[in-house]
């Protein structure tokens, strides 16, 4: 890092508020993080990187380098400022030890160094020492570097005396706590996909990241913007439009920023930050920006007569399908709801958007009235696609909401409590079968499908809920699709994909992630959806029988048997191969089994994923697949 910024005024120790003491957060991580699972150990890099960022948007950053060293240690340099090292108020001792040792010591309360901030509560990097079983912060200002050693939280160094420096800026080197991390490894297509997102977020910031397990390297630098972010979430569709339209204002001290754009697709694909934080939940912006997009292109459909008279004004239903948009909004006291900062509630915003976006909007169709046919067309299509479904909606929602009709295919529980039970979905009559014999029937239900789900990714709506397997997975449920989701009227708080361990197995079972991703996002964000691990191979030696579920296992149970020459190795191709004892011994016993959480980590890159796997394009897919051919496992074909 050899950009050296002169303007460090204004950013002392007198920007730096101190509220409380660093307490506590080894022993409730997870209030602070979420949790201490892989989701916890990348939000580590997040509020170092965010601290970083904030400088960028404060204009005196252009550049952060993130490495993951081959020991799982993280290192976060960027050419900033440099934190402030001169003694504080508070205690005395280097504004730095503070800003690392004391919880909600940071340039954001107040009016500090940072009019906008990404890493809001202030808890960041404070919380990433304290969970770290070393760090270690590195200061250039001024000419001069400084450093200081911590450990689990601790300083165990004074602040090192200056030496000359030709770099400005801060680094941040630590390694995550095995103690208090349930795995210390850290996933780069996780970071990448963040990186990406704040690249695109703020132009001409450059973000590179380096991993040293693997030697691979990315840069993310993009000059283009909100605008740049639409093409590139659209890369693999075709746009009704191109460029997309991009829109920026000032309201009330909050910038907005916006770029949409339409596409044949039939899924809505919109991403709202609130100074750069993933506003996953939506909030006031999202609404304001619903609102505005209604509202204008009814106005400009009138206007150019793409709307006759005896048609009805486009509902914001009918507008959301094929539509990618990316929202971003910047203000100085953002308010969000939850704890993990995910929908906004700040109710001037919502005015802020509606009002940048509508009169945008009017100008640009006023410019290039010839976009707003296909906006309309294909949103008018949309609406009588939807009124062809609705009978079928009201069908299948009738029968889920009433319980009355449940499907005959469904081997139902005795237990009424959701929360005590649970639902297979299973491939297939013959593996059902097993598993209606094998299961508990007080609180397991069964629902064998028959073949292969549609393919919801390539459907409207109305040709969804015309298929018979959908309809019975939803009629099973009862808690409704779409808008009308309702988790209180789960039938089963444990939904449970169980299939075969090949080629068509992993297809069905990414047909109905993709159905449950698109249509009940909420149960994997709320985190009702399993996967079931069956086991590859049973193994016996003798009287002795062992069930494997990888290879590794495979190994080590041929290895320790006393004479390997005899043990017996059957390879299950599919769950109708155990009976139904063994089915229940080694999938379906809680006390035995292994299920795998589906959870929602990152949006962006499950809304890539599923477009790469399940969307039209077969190019990408080929990508995809060379890409990441290494690193599959068991593939039975």
């Amino acid at each position: 890092m050899d950009n050296i910024s002169t303007s460090t005024s204004n950013y002392g120790a007198e920007s730096i508020k101190v509220l409380e003491g660093l307490e506590a957060v080894r022993k409730r991580p997870g209030m602070y993080i979420g949790d201490t699972s892989t989701r916890g150990l990348h939000h580590l890099v997040y509020e170092v990187v965010d601290n970083s960022v904030d400088e960028a948007m404060a204009g005196f950053c252009d550049k952060i380098q993130v490495t993951i060293h081959r020991d799982e240690s993280i290192t976060v340099q960027d050419n900033g400022r440099g934190i402030p090292t001169d003694p504080h108020p508070y205690n005395g001792r280097p504004t730095s030890e503070v800003v690392l040792t004391v919880l909600h010591a940071g340039g954001k309360f107040g009016q500090g160094a940072y009019k906008v901030s990404g890493g809001l509560h202030g808890v960041g990097v404070s919380v990433v020492n304290a969970l770290s079983q070393w760090l270690v912060v590195t200061i250039a200002r001024d000419g001069v570097e400084k450093w200081q050693r911590f450990e689990r939280g601790v300083p165990v160094t004074d602040l090192s005396e200056g030496t000359p420096a030709n770099w400005q800026g801060t680094r941040i080197d630590y390694l995550p706590d095995a103690e208090i991390f349930e795995e210390v490894h850290h996933s780069l297509d996780t970071l990448k996909s963040r990186f990406k997102e704040l690249a695109f977020l703020n132009p001409g910031l450059k973000i590179s990241v380096l991993d040293e397990r693997t030697n691979e390297s990315r840069d993310y630098f993009f000059q283009g913007g909100i605008g740049a972010f639409v093409k590139y979430i659209d890369r693999d569709r075709m746009p009704l439009f191109d460029p997309p339209i991009v829109l920026s204002g000032t309201r009330d001290n909050i910038a907005v920023d916006v770029g949409f754009q339409y596409n044949d697709g039939y899924q809505e694909h919109i991403y709202t930050y609130a100074n750069l934080i993933h506003t996953i939940e939506g909030g006031t912006h999202l609404v304001g920006l619903r609102t505005a997009l209604t509202r204008a292109i009814n106005e400009a459909a009138r206007a150019n007569k793409v709307l006759k008279e005896k048609e009805d004004n486009l509902t914001g239903e009918d507008l959301k399908e094929g539509l990618t948009c990316v929202l971003s909004v910047r203000l100085g006291e953002p308010q969000f709801e939850g704890q993990t900062k995910t929908k906004l509630g700040n109710s001037e915003v919502r005015g802020a958007v509606d009002s940048v976006v509508y009169e945008g909007l009017l100008a640009v169709f006023e410019d290039k009235p010839e976009i707003v046919r296909p906006i309309v067309e294909k949103a008018v299509r949309a609406r009588r696609a939807r009124e062809a479904a609705k009978k079928a909606r009201e069908l299948v929602r009738k029968g889920a909401m009433s319980g009355m009709s449940l499907p005959g295919k469904l081997a139902d529980c005795s237990s009424k409590h959701a929360e005590d039970t649970e639902l297979y979905i299973v491939e297939g009559d013959s593996a059902g079968g097993s598993a209606k014999q094998g299961r508990d029937r007080k609180f397991q239900a069964i629902l064998p499908l028959r073949g292969k789900i549609l393919n919801v990714e390539k459907a409207h709506m109305d040709k969804m809920l015309a298929n018979r397997e959908i309809q019975t997975i939803i009629t099973a449920l009862g808690c409704g699709i779409g808008n009308e989701f309702d988790a209180n009227k789960l039938r089963y708080h444990k939904i449970i994909i169980m299939t075969d361990a090949d080629v068509d197995g992993a297809h069905i079972s990414t047909l109905l992630l993709t159905f449950f991703y698109r249509h009940m996002p909420e149960l994997l964000s709320q985190g009702y959806l399993y996967l079931a691990q069956p086991p590859l191979y049973r193994v016996q030696s003798g009287k002795e029988i062992n069930y494997c579920y990888t290879d590794k296992e495979l190994r080590q149970n041929v290895e320790k048997a006393s004479d390997p020459s005899k043990v017996s190795v059957q390879r299950y191709k599919g769950l109708g191969e155990m009976n139904p004892e063994q089915l229940w011994e080694t999938t379906m016993d809680p006390a035995n089994r292994i299920l795998k959480k589906v959870e929602l980590d990152d949006n962006f890159l499950a809304d890539e994923y599923f477009d790469i796997l399940m969307g039209d394009k077969v190019e990408p897919r080929r990508q995809f697949i060379i890409a990441n051919a290494h690193t599959v496992k068991n593939l039975d074909i």
